[in-house]
């Protein structure tokens, strides 16, 4: 019992203000010499409203006797969890909430974050885990299993907020003390405002090393190496600073606008700028620096690497005076100074002139050139300015252009309209006149032609051709080669072609993708060839002629002259654009993707080109795979048609120079070609067989690795390419036949058009294999020495040595680590090891079933 109102006297409390708790009754009777059993009995009291209570036990007669009284409370222990720290708490109820706070160096994210809570049970345990989101603050990590968070140690940081832990500083960078949310950047390091805190400290980039300068008279091409040191950064861009220096001995000044750069003086991401607009006779001083990300942070300027040039003396300085004589609303009339100079001729004036509302947009501007000092620019648009520059040319080149002149067509033509009129009327008659002689001639030809048998009509129908219609020209027969180019290659406006990347290198410049976009037609993209500074008279008609003889060709599997430019530096020649490239690293970056009808389709479109060029006695010399283009639809081109090539030491072509002097191609070259320098067509069929080897091998090498004086040897010997993986009968015995000792006895190359025809009408006789075909008329060369198990040694050997090494790490993953382990394999492992392409299957069981063949017969070599 105990009483309800608390009252601070027993004595004085009555029966009305105790409380009945309960009856205790024994459950256990002690009896003499029994058990000893006590009767415990646990009361629960409250809930408690009062700061205390008295308990009172009454007795009424019962047989037993009160031994002691135990009076206690339950409470949850202060506890520590989740970096959040909570009180000691009683509990009230059967659960009671309590808040707690985090622990120190930790916060809880956001503006007003709840305080964590966890709650007491009756029984005095934690329930369940507490709700909270603390994390420890930048500079700390949690430690103990998440019970403190403990500072970062010397020379580790932590950014933010939250779970992570400490990390090392980054290179070139440290932290001095305890508890650092970030590293300091050591001296000489920085980083660039868009750098995180995070990321390694870097440095300005050395300067560029070894500037080379190409100098074509007023003009300057500079070419470098990168620096040692980049600093650390990938962000490398170039600057050009240039100075004039007109007095020995004085400070050199800033050039002034006058000089152009290209791609641009600044943020160059090349090791290539190209810079015109140079006064003659002047020395420069040209500094290329080096820039990245953090070279504004550094007090020290950028490092630079600097050159002196000075230009030609004789190129003519700028035109002046260039004024309008007369006017009409669609022509204007020009005049200016010659320059006084007498120590050079001028050969040609050159006008620049553009539309000035639509400044220097593409198909604004137009060049036109003139003999004297004046001209007329006509098919003018009425009432526009015209922005108009000239220059002149010696025999130095082009001097700079001038500055740029406005003029102005007249909107109107008040006078003399009845000229005009007749004019125009004469000039309608005349056209009507060229229309209907034109389309007589056209009527007359066609019908002509309807009676005449055509000898090929291609496949795609976009070629024709009968005897005698068409012969090749040597442009070198011309006394004035520039001639045979201005016939058979068409100058194109330089302001029609942009050029967007650098994507190889060829004999006599940088090969660049760009667009051209002729008024009138659809934009296309096209290869450009360029011509690189100072080149010699020599090297520029060699480069052209590759234009005059390609622009002699019109056939679909011949690639396509667009055009050349050469009123402006550098000088390119625009061909078609050929996306998958050469042929050779074509099919050796698809190897065994492709069916043999389509591999047959691809030489049947070799040969029907070498068969036009045959027949206009054009002859290639020089005919391989690497000199095939393809494009995105497979249709394969013959190309590089420049007669003078300069071959490298060092070039991939194996070469070997002849007792007549020269460098050819040894690997695929007739052997009359290689003792007396005999070029035929008979001649060009020969590599043409080396051409459909090197196609059915998928780019495999001719002769392998054997040397030129061996490949030599072997020919001489008459000994011939074996047949490659899987290849087709027919084509085997078409090669050898292309490979005949006497020239006479090759087929022409419309005989392989028509075997190539037969075969794509009857793709059945592909599958019938040159293993499984009757013997060779000629001795098989070997393409290496046998493979036994003891020659591979591993498993990556034996791959690399059929060329495979692309599976090594699948093989070694699935456990065959050992020659032996391959002894069962089959097509199913194949697949499981992620061998997918039915060739390379057929080749690795193949050379498998070797292996084992020749384990057996060590001494067996096929011949």
């Amino acid at each position: 019992m105990w009483p309800r109102s608390g009252l601070s006297c027993w004595s004085s409390c009555s029966d009305q203000w105790l409380k009945k708790v309960d009856t205790v009754a024994a459950e256990f009777l002690l009896r003499k010499g029994g058990e000893k059993k006590f009767n415990v009995k646990t009361l629960r009291l409250g809930p408690l409203t009062k700061r205390g209570f008295y308990l009172a036990f009454q007795a009424q007669g019962a047989c037993m006797a009160l031994l002691s009284v135990r009076v206690f409370f339950k409470k949850c222990p202060a506890l520590t969890r989740s970096l959040s720290v909570f009180p000691e708490t009683v509990p009230r109820s059967l659960v009671q909430e309590a808040v707690g706070q985090c622990v120190a160096n930790a916060a809880q994210p956001g503006p007003n974050p709840r305080p964590p809570k966890m709650f007491c049970g009756e029984d005095g345990q934690w329930v369940d885990q507490p709700t909270t989101t603390c994390t420890c603050l930048p500079g700390f990590e949690a430690s103990h299993g998440e019970l403190e968070c403990r500072a970062c140690p010397v020379g580790h940081f932590k950014m933010g907020s939250g779970p992570g832990p400490c990390s090392v500083c980054p290179d070139s960078s440290h932290s001095g003390e305890m508890g650092s949310a970030s590293c300091v950047c050591r001296p000489g390091f920085y980083r660039a405002p868009t750098d995180s805190p995070d990321t390694p400290c870097t440095r300005p980039p050395s300067s560029p090393r070894n500037p080379v300068p190409q100098v074509n008279d007023t003009s300057l091409t500079l070419e470098w190496s990168e620096p040692l040191d980049s600093g650390g950064r990938s962000d490398l861009t170039y600057s050009v600073e240039c100075r004039m220096c007109l007095v020995p001995g004085a400070p050199c000044m800033l050039c002034g606008d006058g000089v152009n750069y290209r791609p641009s003086q600044t943020g160059i991401q090349g090791r290539r700028v190209s810079i015109w607009g140079l006064r003659p006779h002047t020395t420069y001083s040209f500094t290329i620096m080096a820039l990245n990300g953090v070279s504004p942070l550094s007090q020290q300027g950028p490092a630079g690497e600097t050159i002196n040039i000075t230009t030609s003396p004789n190129v003519p300085v700028l035109v002046s005076g260039l004024r309008k004589g007369t006017a009409t609303e669609s022509s204007l009339t020009l005049h200016w100074n010659t320059p006084t100079q007498s120590h050079y001729r001028i050969l040609q004036y050159q006008l620049r002139y553009c539309e000035k509302e639509r400044g220097s947009e593409e198909n604004s501007c137009h060049f036109m050139e003139s003999n004297t000092n004046e001209v007329v620019l006509s098919d003018l648009r009425r009432a526009t300015q015209y922005e108009v520059q000239v220059r002149a040319r010696t025999l130095g080149g082009y001097g700079s252009f001038s500055q740029a002149v406005v003029f102005r067509t007249l909107p109107d033509e008040d006078d003399s309209s009845s000229p005009l009129l007749v004019t125009g009327i004469l000039i309608a008659m005349g056209m009507l006149v060229l229309i209907i002689v034109i389309a007589a001639a056209i009527y007359c030809i066609r019908k002509q032609s309807h009676f005449k048998d055509p000898e090929m009509n291609d496949k795609n129908g976009q070629y024709l051709m009968g005897q005698g219609v068409k012969v090749y020209i040597d442009p070198f027969t011309y006394e004035d080669p520039n001639e045979a180019v201005r016939e058979f290659a068409k100058e194109i406006d330089v302001s029609c072609v942009k050029i967007e990347e650098v994507i190889g290198a060829g004999e006599f410049g940088e090969v660049c993708r760009g667009r051209l976009r002729i008024p009138g037609k659809k934009e296309n993209y096209v290869a450009i060839k360029t011509l690189k500074g100072g080149y010699t008279d020599k090297q520029r008609r060699d480069f052209l002629s590759e234009a005059s003889i390609m622009g002699q060709f019109q056939h679909p599997n011949i690639i396509h002259l667009e055009g050349i430019i050469t009123a402006s530096c550098p000088v390119m020649i625009l061909t078609e654009f050929m996306e998958n490239g050469a042929l050779d690293s074509f099919l050796r970056l698809n190897d065994g993707q492709f069916t043999p009808i389509q591999l047959v389709g691809m030489l049947r479109g070799i040969a029907s080109g070498m068969k036009y060029l045959s027949e206009m006695s054009y002859v290639h010399r020089d005919l391989a795979a690497r000199n095939i283009l393809v494009n995105s639809n497979l249709v394969c081109k013959v190309s590089d048609f420049g007669l003078s090539r300069f071959l490298q030491e060092n070039s991939s072509d194996p070469t070997y120079t002849s007792s007549l002097g020269g460098k050819i191609p040894i690997r695929w070259t007739a052997p009359e070609a290689i003792a007396f320098r005999k070029f035929t067509s008979a001649s060009d069929v020969w590599s043409y067989g080396i051409v459909m080897w090197e196609v059915m091998s998928f780019g495999e090498r001719p002769y392998w690795d054997m040397s030129n004086q061996d490949v030599i040897n072997a020919i001489e010997q008459d000994y011939r390419l074996p047949p490659p993986p899987d290849c087709p009968t027919y084509l085997h015995q078409l090669m050898l036949d292309c490979w005949q000792k006497e020239r006479t006895a090759r087929p022409r190359f419309s005989n392989i058009v028509s075997a190539l025809d037969k075969l794509i009408r009857n793709p059945a006789s592909l599958k019938i294999t040159a293993q499984e075909g009757a013997g060779p008329s000629h001795p098989l060369l070997d393409q290496r020495s046998p493979l036994t198990p003891a020659s591979c040694g591993t498993v990556g050997d034996w791959l690399r040595a059929i060329k495979m090494e692309r599976y090594e790490e699948n093989f070694l993953q699935a456990g065959y680590t050992s020659m032996q382990l391959l002894a069962h394999i089959n097509t199913e492992d194949l697949l499981r090891l992620g061998i997918t392409l039915a060739g390379h299957q057929k080749k690795i069981l193949s050379s498998i079933e070797a292996l084992g063949i020749q384990n057996k017969t060590p001494g067996n070599v096929l011949y």
